[in-house]
């Protein structure tokens, strides 16, 4: 198999180098390579936007049901069910059904309050210390706590799970497949105590309406989940709730402090938060890369791609293609965005997206009300290395 395109154009998931700025790279495959394929990895990967929504929306012929990260799909592995970001219908729709009756926007948008609580707690004592961190001080703290009350996980032993899921997502130098091996090992175990006492102590929470709930599965029975799909649907919120919305806060420290015209335009007229959160992920997806099972033979640019190929869809490129987004590559948090790919598209766009966008919205909100103005403390800041997502591990500023 050849590649197609440039002999010198190289893209690897696994590239640290790549990865720090993927953006050259990303530009020259929409245009010299449109279809791009890795030899070492043996994987296709499409960069425009066109092409990526369209394999999003064909589930029948990109699956997902082998997993929807390049490694997962490369090793073959056997996934358990409920884990709906790795699942194809009939059975993804009987568990994302489940999750939409438990996971409800009413549900997301009453906890506003105790997110900006938490916020002004973590902001305020670091307030005339002239420096704070976006992900340590609040990118890596917010999120878990913001699920872990949906939960209903004791505030207390929320950042202990949290530390233990970022550790089960981290990319070592030279070996891509350690992700894959870790991905369902004992996940599901950390939270074996709170649903035990969750069974015998019912509450308002995610928890017990997931220890309640009847439903229709897949062979057509009704009956509740059991323990154990309790455990995957749970680890699965906690994972997925924890850690893109962190890397969307990093980004926000970051693409803000590197535009502070447009900083000062939002701090100075709030009501530009919502646009200006929706730009941000467009510019700086949190999961830009996406993988699928190629079901069926297909075509793409005059290449044929066969049947039982890995297809990379690369939607951090595919927002930034000048074909959707007029000047893709430039920041605007005036954009009218229509919309971007940084949830997905079609049956797995993001349950979670609209806890994402008032967790960004909150987090931005709340930072400018102490500080309006940072700048970005590089020499101290480490970028995160996992192939799932891309942000910052931490991300110090300098206020003022």
């Amino acid at each position: 198999m050849e590649a197609t395109g440039v002999d010198d154009l190289y893209y690897d998931p696994y590239d640290f180098e790549i990865d720090a700025d993927p953006y050259p790279i990303w530009r020259r495959m929409r245009e010299e390579s449109p279809l791009y394929y890795n030899e070492k990895y043996d994987f296709f990967a499409l960069s425009r936007f066109e092409d990526v929504e369209r394999c999003l929306v064909d589930w029948e012929t990109y699956r997902s049901g082998r997993g929807s990260v390049l490694e997962l799909i490369r090793a073959d592995m056997e996934i358990p069910p409920g884990v709906i970001l790795f699942e194809d219908p009939p059975i993804h729709d009987v568990h994302r059904g489940l999750m939409s009756r438990v996971f409800t926007p009413k549900k997301m948008n009453a906890i506003e309050p105790k997110v900006r609580e938490f916020c002004a707690r973590s902001l305020d004592p670091l307030v005339g210390t002239g420096r704070f961190d976006f992900i340590r001080d609040l990118g890596a703290q917010m999120p878990m706590r913001t699920i872990g009350f949906l939960l209903g996980i004791p505030e207390q032993d929320q950042e202990a799970i949290r530390d233990q899921i970022d550790e089960g997502l981290r990319l070592e130098a030279g070996d891509p497949t350690g992700v894959a091996r870790d991905e369902f090992g004992d996940q599901g175990e950390m939270f074996a105590e709170y649903v035990d006492w969750r069974a015998e102590h019912p509450s308002d929470d995610l928890m017990t309406e997931l220890l309640n709930a009847e439903f229709e599965d897949e062979t057509g029975a009704t009956r509740n989940l059991t323990r154990q799909e309790v455990l995957t649907y749970v680890s699965l919120l906690a994972a997925a709730g924890n850690e893109t919305t962190t890397r969307l806060i990093g980004w926000t420290g970051k693409v803000l402090a590197e535009h502070p015209d447009q900083r000062r335009q939002i701090a100075d007229e709030r009501s530009l938060v919502p646009n200006a959160i929706e730009e941000l992920l467009r510019y700086e997806a949190p999961s830009p890369v996406q993988a699928r099972y190629v079901a069926r033979q297909v075509k793409h640019h005059g290449q044929a791609i066969p049947e039982g190929g890995i297809m990379v869809l690369l939607n951090g490129s595919a927002n930034r293609d000048d074909r959707r987004f007029s000047d893709g590559d430039r920041f605007d948090i005036h954009r009218k965005i229509g919309h971007h790919l940084s949830f997905g598209y079609g049956l797995h766009f993001c349950l979670g997206a609209s806890l994402a966008r008032l967790e960004g919205r909150v987090a931005l909100d709340e930072v400018l009300r102490r500080f309006p103005e940072w700048e970005v403390d590089y020499p101290n800041a480490v970028q995160a290395r996992t192939s799932t997502v891309r942000g910052w591990e931490t991300l110090p500023v300098l206020t003022s």
